[in-house]
Order: C-alpha cells, then structure tokens, then sequence
C-alpha cells in the first residue's frame, strides 16, 4: 500500500544539501520512517544518486545493535564516508537507540557524557555528507529537540495522514472513505488493519503501549497514572469546547474527590502538546487584534486516537469534524486560534449588553487569513442564520467559509460567504488557500 506523503517529501527536498542535520519529528507511528527510507531513498534513486551513495542504518534493528554506543556508530559513519571525492547521503532512522555513555577518554568525570547530539554534530562536519535522522520515542518526541542541536539541525513536523492522503491509499468504497476517516482517522498503519475490532486495538495500543510510556519516561512522573490519563480523557470528550487547567482543577474535585491542582495539570497538558498527542489554540479577540488567554481548545492529533481514548463512544460528528479541520488546517502550515467577535446585544429586558460570538478558525499563513465556521447543516434558514452571526460582525475583507458535512455544489451568500461541503473543502478548496 503506498501512501501520498508529498507534502513532506518536498519539505526533505527542499532542504536536501544545505548543510544542516534534518531533523524528522512527529507523533510516533505516523511515517516519519516511510517518508525517509522509502519515499525520500526513492527520490534519490530517481534522481540519479547511486545506492552505494546511499548509508541507511535502523538502529532499532538487533544487527545494528552495535551502532547504539555513539562512538561506535560515529566510526562507522566515517568509514563509510572516508572517500572525499563521493558524497554520501546519511539516513539514520530511530536515532534515540544511541545510548549516552561515560566519556572513556575522561573516565574520572562521571558528568562527561558522550550521545547522539554529539555524534550528529561531529558528522555534520563532513563536507561530503548530508545527515537525516529520525526517531521515535520520548527523546526525540520532544519540541524542544532543536534547542539540543542550536542552530546547526532544521526539523521537518510529520503529522497523521490528512484526508486527501488517506483517500490516496483507501482501498474500500469511495463513499466509505470519509465515514471511516471521521471514525479512524489518519494513523497510516491503521489502513491496514480489517474491522473495527483490529482498528480498534490498534489505536488504544498505542495509547496504552507507547504515548502514556513516552510521557511518563520523558517526564519522569511521579504521580498516579491515573491522573495523567483522566486528563486525557476529559480533553478527549471536550474537543471542540473551551476548557483550562483552573476548570479541570474543578472537575476532578467535583466527580473525583480528589485535588490536583491546576499547575500540575497545566504541566500534564504540556506534556501531551510537547509529544504531539493534543494540539492547543488559543482564542483570538479578531476586532481588539488581542490574545485572550483564559480558556482554550485543545484537539486531538489524530481524531482516530481521539476516538480510541473514549472507546469511540462519544460520535459527536460536529467536534469531530472540527478536530479535523484544525487538523488539516495546521497540517498545511496555517495558524490556527479560534475566534472571538465582541459585539453588542439587547437581552431579554430590553437593555444594551456586550456579547462575545465565536468564530471556529482563524486562520493564517503569511498575509492570508480565513475565517472558518463548521457546521453539520444549513439547510434550515434560521440554523444558517446562527452559523454565520459571528462572519457578519467582522468588517475586513478576508474570505469567510462554512463547511457543512452535507454534500452541496458550493455557493456564496450576499454577505460573500462560501459555503462548502466537508469532502470537497478538504480534497479540493484547502489547497488552493494560499
């Protein structure tokens, strides 16, 4: 099964031979290994660059075992790499099996240690060598991961299929494709599985095998596990709806007994946004051009992890096609903050108040701004009206979009707001947003 991943294949190119260390990062199991050694090593093939100019080395493999003492796998790569008049393209895959060890050449300094940042850097040296590295656990999991290497290494962010790349390899009925991406979402592995029970499995394997071990290990938790994944499941059943730390401090008071403070639940969050498991946006006061950071969204990476969290019980198809839209917004290289549009109302008693409208996405990239609404219909005149309440109040000229989950022909309104179908924004619309 092959995978359209061009958008960061050409990211790899782009940057291919200008001297720095690239740096593939990104949730685990998402294709950070198949961009490199499948699609980027055929790239090289085509392009002429002989295999023997090709060193790819998968220290996850036992036979390489060896290579995971950084001065062994540093005299290795130079050996390869001894003949000045070739150049080498180096492609190291699951880099964080290098172990730190005890410098031998200082032995009575027990601080001086010797890792995979110091190999890369020493090999960055080379004038006849391009370097790529991936990896995959809660070393290289991390955001700050370039802070390591400076300014010497330049990351490339792989995230979960987008829908147009999974539709690229969906093997079922076309019809099917978007059912079983709002339900399974993008993690390229699970294309491969049959039925809801082995898709199913697989999704909350990785939770309970792989994401809450990194978190943990990365972060050296202390505290109940416990607390760590009902954080998770309360972000997990409010994608779509405001939240913060404080309110969360509340719930678990309230349905758990139990005090956790905001603090440290604002440091667990962080830990999931720093392995890529949840995303944040912030809300944006779109006529006060302000941040206002009391409350936040925060969407799950792939809305297919998301679902496995709650045992896919919770189907709410308007968050979740929110969750997909943030998604594929984010993927594409937009900022994306959800909207806020101060305006003022008569209530109830006739009096003059200040109301704030919500505008799902605004986002940007470059001088462009869009401004997004999402929502399941608008067939009914009134519901459309809602919809777009917020859209009428802003007074630039950006273009203003609703994208229904109906199949409709797209059309605009008087006001000049697009209103579009989820498939077709998503495989047609998003990619001519500049």
């Amino acid at each position: 099964m092959k995978i359209q991943r061009d958008r960061y294949l050409s990211q790899v190119i782009e940057k291919k031979n200008d001297g720095m260390i690239k740096i593939i990062t990104g949730i685990r199991r998402c294709g950070k290994s198949y961009l490199l050694n499948i699609l980027f090593r055929q790239h090289l093939l085509d392009t002429g660059v002989s295999e023997k100019d090709i060193v790819m080395l998968a220290l996850d493999e036992d036979i390489n075992a060896k290579y995971r003492n950084p001065i062994e796998l540093g005299k290795y790569i130079r050996e390869i790499c001894a003949d000045k008049n070739r150049y080498f393209y180096v492609l190291l895959d699951e880099i964080q099996k290098v172990d730190s060890i005890q410098n031998p050449y200082l032995p009575d300094n027990p601080n001086e240690k010797i890792g995979f940042v110091d190999v890369l850097l020493g090999l960055k040296k080379l004038d006849n060598v391009d370097l790529y590295v991936t990896g995959s656990n809660s070393k290289m999991l991390s955001v700050d991961i370039l802070t390591e290497f400076k300014d010497r290494g330049e990351e490339i962010r792989v995230n979960p299929l987008t829908f147009d790349e999974f539709c690229s390899a969906y093997e079922g009925e076309s019809r099917m494709a978007w059912t079983e991406f709002m339900m399974y979402g993008g993690m390229p592995f699970v294309m491969s599985k049959k039925g809801h029970a082995e898709k199913a499995d697989y999704l909350k394997g990785l939770f309970e095998r792989t994401y809450i071990t990194d978190v943990i290990e990365r972060n050296k938790l202390r505290a109940s596990k416990d607390v760590l994944e009902d954080i998770l499941n309360y972000l997990a059943s409010s994608v779509g709806s405001l939240t913060n730390a404080t309110k969360l401090e509340n719930t678990f008071k309230s349905t758990k007994n139990l005090i956790v403070s905001h603090s440290t639940i604002s440091a667990y969050i962080d830990y999931f946004i720093d392995a890529f498991i949840v995303k944040k946006a912030e809300r944006y006061d779109i006529k006060g051009r302000k941040y206002i950071g009391a409350q936040q969204k925060y969407f799950f990476s792939d809305i297919g992890l998301r679902n496995a969290r709650l045992n896919f019980r919770q189907q709410e198809e308007t968050h979740i096609m929110e969750n997909i839209i943030f998604n594929e917004l984010t993927a594409r290289g937009f900022s994306v903050d959800v909207g806020v549009v101060e305006t003022m109302i008569t209530n109830a008693e006739g009096k003059r108040q200040r109301s704030q409208l919500e505008v799902d996405f605004v986002c940007q990239r470059g001088q462009s701004r869009y401004y997004i609404q999402s929502a399941l219909t608008v067939a009914d005149e009134k519901k459309r009206l809602q919809e777009i309440h917020s859209l009428t109040r802003i007074n630039d000229s950006f273009i203003k979009i609703v994208v229904v989950k109906d199949y409709i022909l797209q059309w605009r309104d008087d006001s000049g707001i697009l209103y579009i179908g989820i498939e077709d924004f998503l495989l047609n619309y998003i990619n001519t947003m500049q």
